[in-house]
């Protein structure tokens, strides 16, 4: 499945490191996605439970963002000091714990509170692992490891959907627990067994790695040398990163891509179910199906850019078929076939713009500036999780529709994506080139 492009000794090389890094963080991602998203599916049972309705899971689910967006800058800052092993056991140990609690919940106040301290808990994950991803992997190869990485969260909806649906399905009732309540519990320990295991799997910097050999590391170090060659332009340290407009605009485009992506993480039950499916179990292994193709689609699309070496269009390209997507599904309203056919078309999209995005913003930060700028850009965008199911939850509560709360997110990710066209231009295209060009303008 992993393959990495560029020539000669230096293929085999990153290909292990690939081989022995990618499939942990890649197994770490899954339960992570899993963990932030089984509220969705949740949410079929208790709301009805708890007597809560769609505008309090909007705020629920958005709360976990709020905690996030403000432990994030400060959390990979400290992974950039510790290292991804600590990190990694502190960030994922708290959130399996915090998963767990969650079976608890009695009313909204405990909800938001939880989610909040959830998002604290995770805060710092996702930007710590493209931090990471740069201390092993040069630009022109991160495009299709990225592609791999983010693969995990189509596929944590491969396995999440069906066992979120036979969790809840099955075991309901079982020992006087609702569904609901065993979908937290059993969702929740691998976190914790992972954030244990990551001490000892994962090295923090190639220069530790015992299973590299010296001419190995200096390949490595030598790639990863050559790829931030000193450059004026390019090389942006940590407090410029802080007061760089380029960089929050990167963030406004970045808060787009979220909006969308918590979209469908979050309302893709609710949206089958609305359209005509009403079993549980149902609704899982149907979820899993559209995940499998998302896996598909966005290796295939991360494979072409980087043998394009394009990131800008294929980004906007796929936020575009998003946004489209979003627009055209209350056309497809009675139809559940094709329904599933526009939110694959919508899944593919906005997880390909996801991976491909992160090529752009680490082409550009210099690694002493990287840990912070990435935060910056993650916590900003991740504002955008917080307001994407409160948007959606509100106005399906006050008008009945979920339609009128996606085509409002489809609006603003093309303007996101039409940001991202005129702001980051660069000659070919090339994702060094437009980060050169956001370095002059």
């Amino acid at each position: 499945m992993i393959d990495t492009s560029g020539n000669s000794t230096d293929d085999a090389v990153f290909r292990k490191v690939a081989r022995r890094i990618i499939p942990f963080i890649f197994i770490c991602y899954v339960v992570n996605f899993i963990d932030r998203v089984n509220i969705g599916f949740a949410k079929l049972q208790f709301l009805q439970d708890l007597k809560f309705d769609d505008a309090v899971f909007g705020i629920a689910a958005g709360m976990f963002f709020v905690g996030y967006v403000i432990f994030e800058l400060p959390s990979n800052l400290l992974a950039a000091r510790i290292g991804v092993r600590r990190t990694l056991l502190r960030i994922m140990v708290l959130w399996g714990a915090l998963t767990i609690v969650l079976m608890f919940v009695r009313s909204a106040g405990m909800l938001y509170a939880v989610r909040f301290l959830l998002g604290a808990a995770e805060a710092g994950f996702f930007p710590a692992i493209i931090l990471y991803l740069t201390y092993w992997f040069p630009d022109k190869r991160r495009g299709r490891i990225m592609s791999l990485f983010v693969m995990a969260v189509p596929l944590a909806g491969v396995i999440g959907g069906p066992l979120s649906g036979s969790i809840m399905s099955g075991l309901h009732g079982s020992f006087g627990l609702a569904g609901w309540q065993w979908l937290f519990l059993i969702e929740g320990i691998p976190a914790i067994a992972l954030g244990f295991a990551a001490y000892f799997v994962l090295d923090d910097r190639p220069a530790d790695a015992r299973w590299l050999s010296d001419s190995e590391k200096a390949r490595i170090a030598a790639a990863l040398s050559a790829a931030r060659a000193p450059d004026a332009h390019t090389q942006v340290r940590l407090v410029e990163v802080l007061t760089n407009p380029r960089i929050y605009v990167m963030s406004a485009i970045y808060f787009s891509v979220f909006m969308a992506l918590n979209a469908i993480g979050f309302w893709i039950p609710t949206l089958l179910r609305q359209v005509g499916m009403h079993r549980i179990s149902d609704i899982g292994w149907l979820s899993g199906g559209i995940s499998v193709c998302t896996a598909i689609g966005i290796v295939l699309i991360g494979r072409h850019s980087d043998r394009r070496m394009e990131r800008r269009w294929h980004v906007a390209g796929c936020g575009f078929a998003v946004a489209a997507s979003f627009l055209l599904l209350p056309l497809t309203a009675h139809s559940i076939a094709l329904t599933v056919a526009l939110l694959i078309v919508a899944s593919v999209g906005i997880y390909a713009a996801l991976s491909l995005f992160w090529t752009i913003p680490t082409a550009y930060l210099h690694e002493d500036a990287a840990a912070g700028g990435i935060a910056t850009i993650t916590a900003i965008g991740a504002i955008g999780g917080a307001v994407s199911p409160w948007l959606v939850g509100m106005l399906k509560a006050s008008t009945g529709s979920l339609y009128i709360g996606l085509a409002a997110i489809g609006v603003l990710l093309s303007l996101g994506m039409l940001t991202l066209l005129w702001i980051l231009r660069g000659p070919a295209g090339d994702a060094q080139g437009a980060a050169d060009v956001v370095a002059n303008r």
